[in-house]
């Protein structure tokens, strides 16, 4: 909280300074190995086309894309007017999409940046949330907004198919459900089921085809309420199970055969912004508002590290190789190790910096003290009476 005096002058409360201090103390860390970027980070995502590569969007209103075993940044995208929410690429027309305050949809072609960004507009609030896939042969996009609306766009004419309506707050992620696709594994994707994640504790479920787009009848009349408030994501494992993040707290492991209910539940002290499931490392990683990076038995659900190094609220993951990245706030993204090996040096790390921060303290401690306990806790007494 900050306060003025007559003369305008403002004032930062004590709290509001230590946080201050806590987070400029905190920024000179390495951890992670982080690259910095100008603005917020509110979005990241694995090019699929070059796994190397790493698309970041920024509250600049900038798409920057980083090579990730160099560092390199380039600039892909600045012709935001506000902050952008969310990217998503179809690798069939190899187009970048990124959502935006402005409630428009960007669509950017990676074969020719010189091109001017194509604009989709439909939406009557911010873009939350995009995903890209195909109907028929036929390229698609899906967009979510905090309009509690949902479009199907064509993504080679930008024109809109259909649009849902069914949640009445924001959308903030879609997923497909990856046991509709299998009976299409070699033909071309007729029709699929979509999920739906809002601001509000459900999620729907919509059957989606290029002629028609409908929501579930079991979703209409039960949707599954999985958590107490906002659900900010949905990731399927290869179970067909859903592992969501939610505001209230927590994030949930959801099976499938028991009509979603929750099996595990991993429980954190603020909002938890994304989830993740790495199953190859026997992992779930989740993100959390209170700056930490935290990596899960996916097993037994136990909390196996916690990966400290943003200094800000961690906004989004994503999975290269045998590490998780996440993107942050504070402007930065960073690698976290999931092998046991890499997990215990960082532990180790920090409990050594840790150790040589207490030693430090020691030695520039030189006020030579003579008072006793009694008469320190006096003395401290007096000053709170004054």
């Amino acid at each position: 909280m900050s306060i003025s005096n007559d003369a305008g002058h403002f004032f930062q409360s004590s709290a509001a300074l230590a946080t201050t201090e806590r987070k400029a103390a905190k920024a000179k860390n390495k951890y992670g190995d982080p690259i910095k970027f100008p603005s917020k980070i509110l979005a990241i995502l694995i090019d699929p086309n070059d796994k190397g590569g790493l698309y970041v969007a920024e509250a600049a209103g900038e798409v920057k894309k980083v090579r990730l075993d160099t560092q390199k940044v380039e600039k892909v995208f600045s012709e935001g007017t506000a902050p952008l929410t969310s990217l998503a690429i179809c690798t069939k027309t190899n187009t970048l999409f990124a959502g935006c305050w402005d409630k428009h949809i960007y669509a950017v072609d990676l074969k020719d940046r010189k091109k001017k960004a194509r604009r989709l507009t439909g939406h009557t609030d911010f873009v939350k949330c995009l995903l890209a896939t195909s109907l028929s042969g036929k390229p698609v996009l899906l967009s979510g907004g905090a309009d509690a609306a949902t479009i199907v766009w064509d993504i080679e004419t930008g024109t809109q198919l259909h649009k849902l309506k069914g949640h009445t707050k924001a959308l903030q992620d879609l997923a497909i459900d990856p046991f509709s696709l299998l009976d299409f594994a070699t033909e071309p994707l007729d029709d699929f089921v979509l999920f739906s994640a809002s601001s509000d504790p459900h999620f729907r479920r919509w059957h989606i085809s290029l002629k028609s787009c409908r929501e579930l009848a079991e979703s209409e009349d039960a949707p599954v309420q999985a958590h107490d408030t906002s659900i900010y994501k949905l990731h399927f494992d290869t179970s067909g199970d859903i592992w969501t993040a939610s505001a209230d707290k927590t994030a949930k492991h959801l099976v499938r055969d028991r009509g979603w209910e929750a099996d595990t539940t991993l429980q954190h002290p603020d909002f938890v912004r994304d989830v993740v499931v790495v199953e190859r490392a026997g992992v779930v990683v989740t993100a959390c508002r209170d700056e930490i990076v935290r990596v899960w038995d996916v097993a037994t659900g136990k909390l196996v590290c916690t990966y400290e190094g943003h200094f800000e609220e961690v906004t989004g993951l994503a999975v290269w190789e045998s590490e998780v990245l996440s993107g942050s706030i504070d402007g930065t993204v960073r690698k976290w190790g999931l092998r046991k090996q890499e997990m215990a040096k960082y532990l180790e790390e920090v409990e050594k910096e840790k150790g040589g921060e207490a030693v430090e303290e020691k030695k520039g401690d030189k006020s030579g003290s003579v008072l006793t306990a009694e008469e320190e806790a006096e003395l401290a007494e007096l000053m709170d009476d004054d």
